[in-house]
């Protein structure tokens, strides 16, 4: 039964994107605003068909960051990006270059105005990454990042990359962590029903040292994430 319903889910997905795709083309010469309103419908349209088909709903606990801040989240599934672009306002992503040369996706990423890294560039490279980064502060956004830099499966030894440490001294805004257990439900193709807990912690303030940051970081959201795990 399980098969049966993840595969009416990916169906329902691939349809979903597939209209989306095709409609946004023309949104790309629009304000950033109306990007911002074409994912939104299509988040909320995955989780439609998430609850519809694979028995999966979801809540959000904490309190979201209004205004300029750093969220640093936990990292278990393509649903954590879907799922914190609904409960934020129209974050910017941190991510890998490479990804802005895929069509579509891409194309939705640089219209959202992400802030790319270019892992082997070098000290302009970085410069360019923080410059982007200030500018989405200045806008009023948040910005996103996931802290391990890749997903993780539930129960996994952590994995923090210092990355996010330089965000957050060069940035001094506050750094919202935040736990999650989506991996527990979406695990690639299989979605086991259930509810997946969005959790926005404690803000750590700036101004702290860089390993006391990434202790504070790791600690509260692994901690946090491992209560909601089964």
């Amino acid at each position: 039964m399980i098969a049966v319903r993840s595969a009416l889910f990916l169906a329902w997905f691939l349809l979903v994107t597939t209209i989306l795709s095709l409609i946004f083309l023309p949104v790309l010469i629009l304000p950033r605003g109306a990007t911002v309103w074409l994912a939104r419908i299509w988040s909320r349209a995955t989780f439609f068909g998430l609850k519809l088909f694979a028995g999966i709903d979801w809540e959000i606990r904490g309190v979201p960051p209004h205004g300029p801040a750093l969220v640093a989240s936990k990292h278990m599934s393509m649903w954590d990006t879907l799922a914190l672009y609904l409960a934020l306002d129209a974050p910017a992503v941190v991510l890998k270059r490479s990804l802005l040369h895929i069509p579509f996706y891409g194309w939705f990423l640089w219209k959202a105005a992400a802030v790319p890294i270019d892992r082997g560039g070098g000290a302009k490279a970085l410069r360019k990454m923080q410059g982007a980064a200030k500018d989405v502060l200045a806008e009023n956004r948040p910005i996103l990042i996931f802290p391990e830099g890749t997903r993780k499966r539930p129960g996994a030894a952590p994995d923090y990359k210092p990355g996010v440490a330089g965000l957050y001294t060069m940035l001094d805004v506050p750094c919202v962590p935040v736990a999650l257990n989506s991996g527990v439900h979406w695990t690639g193709f299989r979605k086991l029903p259930g509810t997946i807990v969005l959790e926005f912690l404690e803000p750590i303030p700036p101004g702290l040292k860089r390993a006391a940051f990434m202790a504070q970081l790791e600690s509260r959201i692994e901690t946090a994430t491992n209560k909601l795990l089964p």
